[in-house]
């Protein structure tokens, strides 16, 4: 599918976004496997999310509701998983894999794992390996580093302490699931804090657990209690939507309900940062998560440094900001993201490429990137989406200021994250 947006300005509304993707994903893994029902208000119904329902119903959970916004997943509490007669398939789902993979390896059946071939060429070795440590056992390309993986089962899992190499919700998230069925205390120390909603949602459902610091411990055995989720918007979504106002003139959107967990709070900071002109109004929580609305207008935006302890809080929205970028006073530099090279695809290169594509003078460095502002997005031509729905929404964004309009080719990979983009962005 092919997306042709227009140049606009004077952009204003009152919006709701997406349901945020990293809650809807844990809402249905921790409801599956904890006792009782879990009520889901507001989950996303992207194609990433689908595909751990999915995956939790050929493993035996009834779920009622899948594909809409509201669903009830009957749990079968930590030991009611039942064998899959298939292989599952995660689709383009790194998350729903690799938390997978913490949750499989403590079964005592035998399961293939499979996805789309951007899944199939993305690295698992950073959960499969600390989880053999713990007694998982893994077979698959390139050492169980490259799906399909086969997760044997049967095997006894034991804590472990975890010095993780990177910052990443996914690693650390993986290891604490499995450390559920674990004999004794599983803990995960970080160099910089990732993520936090599973450590927030185990906590929710009544695991046992400790954060101090940049560690966080889960002590085994200890069932969960199925719970009520209200999923708040996702403020990576959110993200592209605030970055439109502010390179936008005359615009001024109030977007509400969005989630403003402190370790996805990198884009509010950056943005910030940069001279963005945003408030946070009716601020207040939701299962344990920050939630507030947001009011963004245009902006005179300044140049900044995006590097460091903050990019792993906006990692997603690195993409967007790159759009801001191109339209702020003086340099920005973003560097410390070498982790965006293995994501759905290269984003550090196919951002590169499309922003040279729209008339945008970029240096490509090994970890980021160097944007001089002011520049024009030249449009009446057609970008790549490369299957990745961040770089596909944030070219849409640049068209929205650019001289002519911006096709975005393969634009359907959008679904993945955020279904109804367009027409909210036709809202407008």
């Amino acid at each position: 599918m092919d997306l042709k947006v227009e140049p606009k300005s004077n952009l204003k509304g009152e919006i709701k976004v997406s349901g945020d993707k990293s809650i809807s994903h844990r809402a249905v893994m921790l409801g599956a496997i904890a006792e009782g029902k879990t009520h889901i208000e507001g989950f996303l119904t992207g194609e990433d999310c689908l595909s751990t329902a999915k995956a939790f119903q050929d493993l035996g959970v009834k779920i009622e509701g899948v594909g809409e916004e509201k669903m009830v997943v009957h749990g079968r509490g930590l030991n009611g998983l039942e064998e899959a007669d298939n292989v599952l398939d995660f689709g383009n789902s790194g998350t729903t894999t690799r938390l997978m993979m913490g949750i499989l390896a403590a079964q005592d059946f035998y399961t293939v794992a499979t996805g789309d071939s951007s899944l199939r060429g993305r690295p698992m070795a950073r959960v499969t390996e600390p989880l053999a440590q713990m007694g998982g056992s893994f077979e698959g390309r390139d050492n169980a580093n490259l799906l399909p993986i086969t997760v044997l089962g049967g095997n006894k899992l034991e804590g472990i302490k975890y010095e993780s190499s990177v910052a990443s919700a996914q690693v650390k998230s993986a290891i604490l699931l499995a450390g559920l069925w674990a004999n004794g205390v599983t803990e995960v120390r970080e160099p910089s804090k990732s993520r936090d909603h599973t450590e927030r949602m185990l906590e929710y459902f009544g695991a046992e657990i400790e954060v101090d610091g940049l560690t966080v411990r889960v002590k085994g055995g200890k069932p969960l209690k199925g719970n009520k989720v209200v999923v708040p918007g996702d403020i990576s979504s959110a993200a592209f939507l605030m970055v439109a106002a502010m390179i936008t003139d005359g615009s001024e959107l109030l977007i509400k309900n969005v989630g403003l967990n402190p370790s996805r709070y990198g884009i509010i900071k950056a943005l910030q940062k940069m001279n963005g002109n945003l408030e946070l109004l009716n601020e207040r929580e939701l299962n344990g998560e920050p939630v507030a609305d947001l009011l963004v207008k245009s902006s005179q935006l300044k140049a900044t440094v995006i590097d460091g302890d903050l990019i792993p809080l906006l990692i997603d929205e690195i993409p967007v900001l790159a759009i801001a970028a191109t339209q702020a006073q003086g340099k920005t530099i973003i560097k410390d993201a070498k982790e965006l090279r293995v994501k759905e695809t290269d984003r550090i290169d196919a951002m590169v490429k499309e922003l040279r594509r729209v008339g945008v003078e970029v240096k490509e460095r090994e970890d980021g990137m160097e944007i001089l502002g002011g520049q024009k997005i030249v449009g009446g031509v057609t970008c790549q989406s490369y299957h990745d729905h961040r770089i596909a929404m944030s070219m849409a964004i640049a068209a929205l200021i650019a001289e002519k309009p911006i096709v975005i080719e393969g634009a359907e990979c959008i679904n993945i994250s955020f279904p109804n983009f367009a027409d909210l962005l036709k809202s407008l």
